[in-house]
């Protein structure tokens, strides 16, 4: 049963049916009364399809509770309260817990991720007003995404998150990576030129004439991906494209950053985007190394995108431990996303 903002009230109303027996010949012995067919969350009345429309109403139209209590009552006449709408939330949550564990497992055995992170606030359990927290992603292109929920945004929280993972860590230039990677033979990091591209994005109206032609020379860059892309090429035959068209390219580009540092302020748009180039240079050559790895982190944050236009209407976790079930629907639901399955499909997980 799905309740939808066209949903009739008396579908919400449906009888439980209990069918009572008793044998002809003993009647007087105690009837024997039919076991209730199992139920998502113990002793409720809630289904799967009705959890199932809350979630996606919440996770995906970014709906939050408090409204869909309110439609509920205004348009159906349902007393339905957020508070029990919570409940079944958070409950539904530590039942998914277990596909959520596998998708951490195996993205940590994968040799490759890209990570990203979004600001959320959230409540203090103590009443002490607001906090800021993140939620984290990681994701290896083509297969899993994962969010996990942490309440800052340090080194430590990345130890706790991928303490045993070993390959290439691909990120932005966030201080948090380096490190956390520092000392660590298990993780080498790999940069994002499309963060690179935007610093001198940002310097075209201060200095057009030279951050034009960078930007030229990194989309000389990105028009050998798209080719590779399209021709869907393999990790192997990609690693030996990039290194015959995307090397020269590449060493055109830090030479000229050598050369044009000193004639740009540090703190100019301009001195700001060649500093945090070859401050990133071994990171941003990285993928030429490994045709595994991504240009940039465009697929991590474009997963992230959800849940970053998802606060703007419920703008805070009402408790520290709910970004936590949060992270569990979002990371579900964006393997529904990646591989192409309706999210009205959800009830198939529970």
């Amino acid at each position: 049963m799905t309740v939808s903002d066209t949903t009739p009230a008396r579908y919400f109303k449906r009888r439980i049916i209990r069918r009572k027996y008793v044998r002809k010949d003993r009647a007087e012995q105690a009837l024997i009364i039919a076991p209730l067919k199992p139920r998502l969350i113990e002793g409720s009345y809630a289904s799967v399809g009705l959890v199932t429309d809350i979630i996606l109403k919440k996770y995906v139209d970014h709906l939050p509770l408090y409204r869909q209590e309110r439609i509920l009552k205004i348009r159906h006449g349902i007393d339905l309260s957020r508070k029990t709408m919570c409940d079944w939330v958070g409950k539904t949550a530590d039942l998914l817990g277990a596909i959520y564990q596998h998708v951490r497992t195996g993205l940590k055995s994968s040799g490759y991720l890209q990570i990203d992170e979004t600001p959320v606030r959230y409540c203090r359990d103590d009443g002490g007003g607001g906090g800021q927290g993140y939620l984290w992603a990681y994701h290896h292109p083509g297969e899993d995404v994962l969010f996990e929920w942490h309440t800052s945004r340090s080194a430590d929280c990345l130890e706790r998150m991928l303490g045993n993972f070993s390959g290439t860590a691909q990120s932005d230039g966030y201080a948090a990576y380096p490190a956390f990677a520092k000392g660590n033979d298990r993780i080498v990091l790999a940069g994002c030129w499309a963060h690179a591209r935007r610093k001198f994005k940002d310097a075209v109206e201060e200095t057009p004439g030279m951050a034009g032609w960078f930007l030229n020379q990194i989309g000389l860059l990105y028009g050998i991906e798209a080719d590779l892309r399209n021709r869907n090429v393999c990790a192997r035959l990609r690693q030996v494209a990039r290194s015959a068209a995307s090397r020269m390219i590449l060493a055109r580009i830090q030479k000229a950053l050598r050369q044009k540092m000193p004639a740009y302020l540090p703190k100019s748009r301009m001195g700001l985007a060649i500093g945090y180039a070859l401050s990133r240079w071994e990171q941003l050559e990285r993928y030429m190394h490994d045709g595994r790895i991504e240009i940039d982190n465009n697929l991590v944050e474009n997963a992230i995108r959800p849940a970053a236009l998802g606060k703007k209407n419920w703008l805070f976790f009402g408790a520290p431990d709910a970004g936590q079930r949060s992270a569990i629907f979002y990371t579900l639901l964006e393997q529904c996303s990646a591989f192409r399955i309706a999210p009205s499909n959800g009830a198939h997980w529970l």
